[in-house]
């Protein structure tokens, strides 16, 4: 402690800066008299009622328990003063007072915070306060939970954020199309579990460069991406009526995954532009039913995807792979192939790129594909995958390595007595008489790779 005591102020709040909350900070207080205020003159304030009260059943109830919090937070923000602040983190749940609440995020954006991580579930719509909308030092909001933006208006102008966060938050109709506008540095936006209010959505934003948005609500009509400069696209959602604009030209990154219901199967046609806009794209990820889409939009045109290096398909037994050979084709420059499993519906097309249908062509579209590296998920070891992975390392004449993953969760023939041997076997064969390496894990702890002499 000697050595501590000689340390000046600020390096002893830079230390407690380093604490994971205020609370724990805030305890070093009975180490020395000296300390007893420092914790409060951090840059960075992390306040979360729960950590605060220990969770136990019923604390939450006593008596005088929440109003203790409160005070603790009106006196740690009253010992700062106005000292400049960085970042204020603020979880709070039902019983804390609404009015507090605007207190105490009204007194960081006064002293200039850059960043707010706002989580208020107070058992009824919590709107955040207007002056955050017209904040001229926020750089980063992540808020949701219980939240919602009613309150702001048509001023709203955030010239310095950059990353925006919003979890299950409230819109009015209309607002949301004023909010991008409203941010000309705008980044990184992150729109979780939307619920969509107005029929026609239109991003439009010509700083962002990461997007991620998750739906399973609403009914929308028509969905527009005008970002010319973004690189990561994340989209979870309905399918909309249409996507009459898709400007995605420097995409390099985009995972698509569609949720269709049954009243929409007749919007497949509508993915066309979503899909044909993200041509550009270098990572591609599509979920099972996005890929069954494009096997009903694309079935007799695929987009070219010039610049696509790793393809990442989530397929389904359910789900033929009639898009398969188009895609493949389409695909002149694919190094890495991640296939969430080798069981399929057969259909007449995807005879191309697989043995289930015998025919004189079968295999064709493979050995145009220039693939170096392919992964198998969720591998059952039934004979069918075992002739299809045969089949890949047949056609596929740029094939150097293969990963096969073994299915953890389902129902496999590997409880069949000797029937993983007899796996082990048939691959360590295929590796000697292939050019390609066989690596292959049946769970975490038991992984075999065999390599060519």
């Amino acid at each position: 402690m000697d050595l501590f005591s000689k340390l000046p102020d600020p390096v002893i709040s830079h230390i407690l800066s380093f604490f994971p909350t205020t609370k724990e900070a805030a305890r070093t207080s009975v180490l020395a008299k000296r300390w007893r205020n420092l914790f409060a003159f951090v840059p960075n304030l992390d306040l979360d009622d729960s950590v605060f009260l220990d969770p136990q059943e019923g604390k939450r109830e006593k008596e005088g328990i929440l109003q203790s919090f409160m005070s603790f937070v009106d006196r740690v923000l009253a010992l700062q003063g106005d000292s400049p602040i960085k970042k204020f983190s603020l979880n709070v749940k039902t019983g804390i007072d609404p009015s507090c609440v605007d207190h105490w995020i009204c007194n960081v954006l006064r002293r200039g915070v850059t960043h707010l991580d706002l989580f208020i579930e107070i058992g009824e719509e919590y709107s955040l306060p207007r002056e955050i909308s017209v904040s001229k030092t926020l750089v980063e909001l992540k808020t949701g939970y219980g939240v919602d933006l009613y309150s702001w208006d048509d001023d709203i102008f955030l010239p310095m954020l950059k990353t925006l966060v919003l979890d299950t938050v409230g819109f009015g109709r209309g607002q949301f199309q004023t909010l991008l506008p409203a941010c000309p540095a705008l980044e990184e936006l992150m729109l979780l579990n939307m619920v969509w209010r107005d029929r026609n959505e239109v991003f439009s934003s010509s700083s962002l460069k990461k997007l991620k948005i998750t739906s399973e609500e609403g009914c929308l009509g028509t969905f527009s991406f005008d970002t010319p400069n973004l690189v990561f696209l994340d989209y979870y959602d309905l399918v909309a009526d249409d996507y009459p604009l898709v400007n995605l030209q420097n995409l390099e990154e985009a995972g698509l995954s569609l949720a269709l219901t049954q009243d929409r199967l007749g919007q497949s046609l509508s993915v066309w532009n979503l899909i044909h806009g993200k041509r550009n794209v270098k990572i591609l990820h599509l979920s099972a039913v996005a890929f069954e889409m494009l096997s009903l939009c694309c079935s007799e045109a695929m987009p070219a995807f010039k610049n696509l290096t790793l393809l990442n398909i989530k397929t389904v037994m359910i789900q033929g792979w009639q898009a398969m050979p188009l895609l493949l084709r389409s695909c002149t420059n694919l190094e890495t192939l991640y296939l969430g499993g080798l069981l399929h519906t057969v259909t007449e097309r995807c005879g191309y790129v697989c043995d289930c249908i015998s025919r004189k062509n079968k295999g064709r579209f493979l050995k145009s594909c220039h693939v170096k590296k392919i992964q198998i998920q969720d591998f059952r070891g039934t004979p069918r995958e075992m002739g299809m992975i045969k089949h890949f390392l047949d056609y596929l004449p740029s094939l150097k390595e293969m990963v096969i993953v073994a299915e953890e969760n389902e129902a496999t023939f590997f409880e069949i007595p000797k029937w993983l041997d007899i796996i082990e076997d048939t691959l360590k064969h295929y590796n000697e008489t292939s050019r390609c390496n066989v690596f292959f894990r049946v769970h975490a702890f038991l992984y075999w790779k065999w390599t060519r002499q």
